[in-house]
């Protein structure tokens, strides 16, 4: 299972982002995709989640109303589309999938494989 994660950078309040996540070695379409994220002296914490039906959604309280997660399960990419960034959005975005396939989970004990991160840095 490989994750690569793309779409950090430096960006100011207020600004939008779309990050992106490319999946291989495993049946993309049939795994729940999340994102986390974790700051400097934070523990990871979960942002927003899809199901492989691209039925179910969650997301953190902190980012519901800015953040959209989507995915397109012929690119085997999921995406986190995040608008109206705030300073406290700054951390390492992580994405993940779950340890068995067609299975639901918020926390980071429900995911098994992790891809490498990227820094996402807002401004004030």
């Amino acid at each position: 299972v490989q994750l690569q994660a793309s779409g950090g950078g430096l960006v100011q309040a207020g600004d939008s982002r779309q990050l992106s996540c490319e999946a291989s070695g495993f049946t993309f379409s049939t795994y729940t995709m999340g994102w986390f994220r974790q700051a400097p002296g934070e523990e990871r914490e979960f942002v927003a989640a899809l199901s492989w039906d691209i039925v179910t959604t969650a997301f953190a309280d902190s980012v519901k109303g800015r953040f959209t997660i989507s995915r397109d399960n012929t690119r085997n990419t999921v995406y986190l589309q995040m608008n109206s960034l705030k300073p406290e959005d700054t951390a390492i975005y992580y994405c993940a999938t779950t340890r068995t396939a067609r299975t639901w989970g918020t926390t980071p004990g429900d995911y098994d494989y992790w891809g490498r991160g990227t820094q996402v840095t807002v401004s004030s």
